[in-house]
Parts: structure tokens; sequence; C-alpha cells
């Protein structure tokens, strides 16, 4: 027994230390263990790049501000939606009008100021041969030109015998064919053939000068339009070869490209007016040569159809 309590004891002795060693280890700071496994984890796990981004626009990041400005700093996502202006309504038919009619009289005032002064004078001409032509249309309808059916009937009843009634279909009528059919008429039903052959021929001429009133103009417009509009190509090619030789060595070809398509401008222009009053004569001398070919054919008709006077004999 006593060796066994002998042994106990030494037993106790012998692990004394082991168990003193770990709570001495948790009790000291500076046991070299903790300071092992602190450092451990920095050299094992990588520091990722993500914790400095997300830690400096956190330090960074300015106060949020207060009233009106805090609308100021919105997102930019936000503001085209809230500056989109509205969508335009679309143009009525007046409004389209009105805008064409703006562009064309800008093209019209930029063309004038690159033709030079003969553009202007070519201009004026045009306005002259439009309205001579419109006034020329109304003219020949208002004298008849293009209506042959009363001076028509009118002779063929006069042929028929009926003078009266050939009379009254064209008496106080205004067109040129039926004024010439009742003059010859009245001149065979009161005065000699000669005299009345006279008679028909002047009132026919007299007519036939008034309806070719305004051709002078539109035959005077068609020679001079041309000629004006190589006038003002010639001198705007002058002003080019001058501009040319101003600017020496340093000559550009476009210049002279530039001012010769501008020159060129009112050639264009005195043909585009030439070319429709030439057309327009042509076609009124038309009209007005069968007028005169109608009033012939009817004058003819008529002197031939009368009756001659009969003849007394020198024994009655």
């Amino acid at each position: 027994m006593t060796n066994r309590a002998h042994a106990a004891v030494a037993a106790v002795f012998l692990t004394a230390p082991l168990f003193a060693g770990p709570v001495a280890a948790q009790d000291s700071p500076a046991a070299p263990v903790p300071q092992i496994a602190a450092e451990a984890p920095a050299v094992s796990s990588p520091v990722t790049p993500a914790a400095p981004a997300v830690d400096v626009p956190a330090a960074a990041a300015p106060a949020a501000p207060s009233g009106t400005d805090a609308a100021l700093t919105e997102p930019a996502d936000d503001v085209p939606a809230a500056q989109a202006p509205p969508p335009a309504e679309p143009l009525t038919q007046q409004e389209e009008l009105a805008q064409t009619a703006r562009d064309a009289a800008a093209k019209a005032v930029k063309f004038l100021r690159d033709g030079g002064p003969s553009i202007w004078a070519i201009a004026a001409l045009s306005v002259i041969t439009l309205a001579l032509i419109l006034w020329k249309i109304w003219r020949l309808a208002l004298i008849g030109a293009w209506s042959r059916g009363k001076a028509g009937r009118a002779v063929e009843a006069y042929e028929r015998g009926e003078t009266s009634a050939a009379l009254a279909i064209v008496k106080g009528r205004i067109g040129i064919r039926s004024r010439v059919v009742a003059t010859a008429l009245t001149a065979l039903s009161t005065l000699p053939e000669n005299r009345a052959r006279e008679e028909t021929a002047r009132v026919a001429k007299l007519h036939l000068g008034s309806a070719a009133t305004g051709l002078g103009a539109l035959e005077l417009i068609a020679t001079i339009a041309p000629l004006l509009g190589l006038l003002g190509t010639v001198l705007g090619m002058i002003a080019a070869f001058q501009a040319l030789q101003a600017a020496g060595s340093r000559a550009d070809p476009a210049l002279l490209a530039g001012g010769i398509w501008e020159a060129l401008l009112t050639t264009a222009a005195g043909m585009a007016v030439a070319i429709p009053a030439s057309a327009a004569l042509t076609w009124f001398e038309a009209v007005i040569s069968r007028i005169r070919r109608d009033i012939e054919d009817s004058a003819t008709r008529l002197f031939v159809a009368a009756a001659p006077a009969e003849l007394k004999l020198a024994a009655e």
C-alpha cells in the first residue's frame, strides 16, 4: 500500500507541468503561438481588389445636397426624359403652302442676286410677257376668235335668200366674224356693190388690226430677251477673268468656275423668257390668220350670193 501511495504522488508531480503549460499559454499575451496564428491568415489568404473599390467611394462620397440642389444632382439618365421637347404637331395645308412660298421666294431672291443687273431686266420682261399672254388670250376669247357658228349660219341664211333672218342672227354680236358679216349685209342692202366691198374691207381690216394688238411687243421680247442674257453672260465672264487676273499666281480654278456659272445664269434666263414669248406669238398669229381666212371666205360668199341688179334695156 505504501508503495502504491508513493507511486500515486510521484505521478501527480510528474503530470503537474503538463496541465500548467496550457493554462500559462492562454494567460500570457507574449506567447509565440497566438502571433503565428494572427500572421498566418495574412500570408495564406490573398487580398482581393474589390475591397478598396468599395471602401474608397464610400469614404469620398459627398453628402447629398438639399433643396433645389438635390434636383440638379439626379442621375444623368433622368435628364433627357425630363427635358425632351414635346412632339411637333403636323403642319396644316395652308402652313405647308406658306412654307413652300417662302422657300420659293428665297430661291428667287438668291437667283436674282447671283445673276447681276441683266437678270433684273430679264425678270421684268418675264412679268411683262406673262401679262401680255394672259391679256391676249382674254382679248381673243372676247372677240370670238374660237367661235364661228353665228357668222356661218348668217351667211347660209343669206345664201338661201333670207336677208332679214341673216341680219338678225349677227346683229348686236361682239365677235369679229359676226361684225364683219353684219357690216357686209348692211352695205349690200344700202350701197352699190363696189362701195359695199370697200366698206366691208375697211371694217375687216380695222377689226383684224385690233385683234393683232400686242403681238409686236411679244415679238420684241422674243428678240431682245436672249440678247440681254448674252450681255449678262459677257459681263459676268469679264468680271470672272478680272478676278482671276487679280489673284495672279495664287489663282484658284474654283473662282473662275464660280464666275462662269453665275454668268451663264443670265443666258438661261433670257432663253427661258424668249421661248414662251416666241411660242405664244406664233400661236396668236395662227389664230388671227384663221380669223382673216374666215372673214374673207364669208365676205366672198355674201357678194357672190347677192343677186345682181336687173339691167334695163335702152328700148324700155
